[in-house]
């Protein structure tokens, strides 16, 4: 059990962001890999209601996550963070389904993950675009390996990929509720159909 702090950030240069975190020493943690996530929650939706999260997830390994409510404190988000990892990934989901969650909704992603001075560099390809997740000890530390990157901290996201989603579906007039590269096939996403601006 820890607290998560880290930093989101939109780009249009995912391959030139992982040069430069060669460049400065990084190195490959995981390599690229595609991951299925589920969301579940009561059948109220109790815990999207108080902004916190259960999560089960299909990459490397199979891993169940807690995430509690997220303040943003300069410039980062920071909140409660329960994660271990499972078995299987369909017992896992049985398992808390015979606990009375629901999948409530899917989203999926291609991740590589490096290691650079300790904090640990998440490359993400979404259905809607490329960004970079900075997570480790410390909101300056963040804002430093950003700034390494040539990336703008001044502009990371606090929101989530499926807020990102919901912004998408009321810019865009859509109705989705998974984010999926199927659901998403064929449509050309714009950074102002997300409400963000490109770090890089």
């Amino acid at each position: 059990m820890m607290d998560e702090i880290e930093a989101k950030y939109y780009v249009r240069d995912l391959p030139a962001v992982e040069g430069k975190i060669t460049v400065e020493g990084g190195t490959l943690l995981n390599a690229r890999i595609h991951e299925t996530n589920l969301r579940f929650d009561t059948p109220n939706e109790d815990l999207s209601r108080q902004y916190r999260m259960l999560r089960l997830r299909k990459a490397h390994t199979v891993t169940i996550t807690y995430k509690g409510t997220a303040s943003v404190q300069d410039g980062v988000s920071q909140r409660q963070e329960i994660e271990t990892e499972m078995g299987d990934f369909e017992v896992a989901k049985s398992l808390l389904e015979a606990l009375g969650y629901q999948v409530t909704r899917i989203y999926e992603k291609y991740r590589t993950e490096y290691l650079l001075d300790g904090l640990t560099i998440a490359l993400d390809e979404l259905p809607y675009g490329n960004f970079v997740e900075i997570e480790g000890a410390g909101a300056e530390k963040i804002r430093q390996i950003a700034a390494r990157l040539e990336l703008d901290p001044a502009v990371n996201i606090p929101a989530n990929y499926l807020m990102l989603l919901d912004r998408l579906n009321k810019n865009r007039n859509l109705t989705l509720r998974d984010l999926t590269f199927e659901n998403l096939n064929g449509l050309t996403i714009t950074p102002e159909d997300l409400d963000v601006i490109p770090a890089d």
